[in-house]
């Protein structure tokens, strides 16, 4: 589905990504994990047109997006939860919901797609007219999803969702995220808590300094002495 091959990109003078290469097939839960300063959130705005490769190809689908412009690539099926929630305080729970809908396709189903979502999230439901920033930190990050599902993706991208939640918190978070996996939608998750999101995925990526360093199924990289020592304290 997705296609990452020898991809570099950075900021100004600086480059972050030394030619990065990831797969994402259909239905998969796959991770991208890594130290503070690898260059993870780097990865998902260059795949989603945030920030320019500067070289290397990016595909969907087997059609290349390199260059495309971040609202086509929403289009296209990719829609990325942002690190830190990003939600419209002042705005309502549906109001919120409802800004996720902007794309086309998806504002001509916003009504049949509402419904299917607080199906996935009734939580959600319960605090739809509720200002966004009045909620709890865990309750501001499934809205976020909400809102991202609302957009009908196809790809749907976690930049470090269980960032700033309890422990009891982090658990539910990624329960949320084998919801979505388990409505049909393919996931990228990138995360720091690595015991949680490698015993999630069912293949990992581990970046290290703008490279991918290892890669193998969500199982193989918890048992790598690499990982262990680095991420895992073991």
């Amino acid at each position: 589905m997705l296609k990452l091959h020898n991809v570099t990109a950075g900021y100004n003078k600086s480059e972050v990504l030394r030619g990065v290469s990831l797969e994402v097939n259909a239905g998969e839960i796959v991770t991208l994990v890594g130290a503070n300063g690898a260059g993870k959130t780097t990865t998902l705005k260059t795949l989603c047109g945030v920030v320019p490769a500067r070289s290397g190809s990016i595909e969907f689908d087997g059609r290349p997006i390199t260059g495309r412009t971040p609202h086509q690539i929403v289009d296209l099926g990719i829609t990325m939860i942002p690190e830190g929630r990003q939600l419209f305080p002042f705005l309502t729970v549906h109001e919120n919901l409802v800004m996720g809908s902007y794309k086309r396709a998806a504002r001509v189903q916003r009504e049949a797609r509402l419904d299917k979502v607080l199906e996935l999230f009734p939580r959600v439901r319960e605090r739809l007219a509720q200002h966004a920033g009045s909620l709890s930190g865990g309750e501001q990050q499934m809205v976020a999803i909400a809102r991202g599902m609302m957009a009908d993706p196809r790809l749907l991208i976690f930049d470090e969702p269980s960032l700033g939640l309890s422990p009891l918190l982090v658990e539910q978070m990624f329960e949320v995220v084998r919801t979505v996996a388990r409505s049909g939608v393919t996931v990228l998750l990138v995360e720091q808590n690595v015991f949680h999101t490698l015993k999630l995925a069912d293949r990992g990526y581990v970046l290290e300094n703008g490279t991918i360093a290892l890669s193998g199924s969500g199982a193989e990289l918890l048992e790598s002495p690499h990982v262990r020592r680095a991420y895992l304290g073991h």
